[in-house]
């Protein structure tokens, strides 16, 4: 098949481009994947507006950049599409008494998916199936962006120092199967890695910060790893360096889990929200991101 033509229109001045005439229902050629590919490392997050797609064509569509994980095991079990492991069903809705998707219909705080694994997922793609007619946006904010703000003696006292990330909760507070409670962030489960990173092409300078809830700085004590991370947050996570995506049935957006994190704004419950998300594991090329 020849490869389309598509135009890429940025969203805001840190992050996003909303990519205009391209049909993602159709087969993609080798030159459109790879320049696809190549927004994505650009822009960081990509919308696609007005698809209809399968779970086939989601499943597809994400290949194209990466292997796919399973849908993860969740506060309700590991609920998934059906015929379709990798497609992880986000929704409020429930049938016959139990949910049939993750996340429900609060708020989730900002964060990275998954950093509590050695090697977090490399992407993730969202397709909206149904929306509330309120409130259910998702927020984007660039980590590069996040680094470049922090004052200059803050930079020099993060660079060298890890971060634990929490594995006992998920980004909506939720406790995942398997886990207990956390009494002390010191040592209770998870991950750590290097607080600033780099990128391995440009060298570019990120903050990999995961979530705020049950982090930990280590070396320091829980009070004075709280204090810092406090600090660290209220100095990233800027109201003007986010951007918000309004969604729309047929939208599909796809995000760069490495440089950015990304929250839900609440809705009301008594509304249905039904999203339908791929989770694309890390390029091995791209598996050890070094400390900056």
């Amino acid at each position: 098949m020849p490869d389309a033509d598509f135009t890429i229109h940025p969203v805001s001045p840190t992050l996003g481009a909303e990519i205009r005439g391209l049909a993602l229902s159709r087969p993609l050629g080798p030159a459109t994947v790879s320049a696809l590919a190549q927004a994505l490392d650009r822009h960081l997050v990509l919308v696609f507006r007005d698809q209809a797609l399968s779970d086939a064509d989601l499943v597809r569509v994400s290949r194209h950049f990466g292997p796919l994980d399973k849908a993860p095991i969740t506060e309700n079990g590991r609920l998934h599409a059906p015929g379709y492991e990798e497609v992880y069903v986000i929704s409020n809705i429930t049938e016959n008494g139990r949910p049939i998707g993750a996340l429900g219909a609060g708020e989730s705080v900002w964060h990275a998916d998954m950093t509590y694994l050695e090697t977090p997922p490399y992407a993730s793609g969202l397709y909206a199936l149904e929306i509330p007619a309120e409130g259910g946006d998702t927020g984007f904010l660039s980590m590069f962006a996040a680094y470049d703000t922090l004052p200059d003696a803050l930079k020099r006292r993060v660079e060298w120092l890890s971060i634990k990330h929490d594995s006992t909760t998920n980004s909506g507070g939720c406790l995942r199967q398997g886990f207990a409670p956390p009494t002390d962030v010191a040592t209770s489960p998870g991950t750590v890695h290097p607080l600033v990173i780099a990128h391995p092409t440009t060298g570019a300078r990120a903050l990999l910060l995961g979530r705020r809830p049950h982090a930990h700085i280590p070396g320091l004590s829980v009070a004075e790893s709280e204090a810092l991370l406090d600090e660290i947050w209220e100095a990233a996570v800027r109201p003007e360096l986010a951007w918000h995506h309004r969604w729309r049935v047929g939208d599909l957006v796809m995000w760069d889990n490495r440089w950015t994190v990304h929250r839900r704004d609440p809705f009301p419950d008594g509304q249905r929200r039904l999203m339908h998300r791929t989770q694309i594991a890390m390029p091995v090329d791209q598996r050890r991101t070094g400390a900056a």
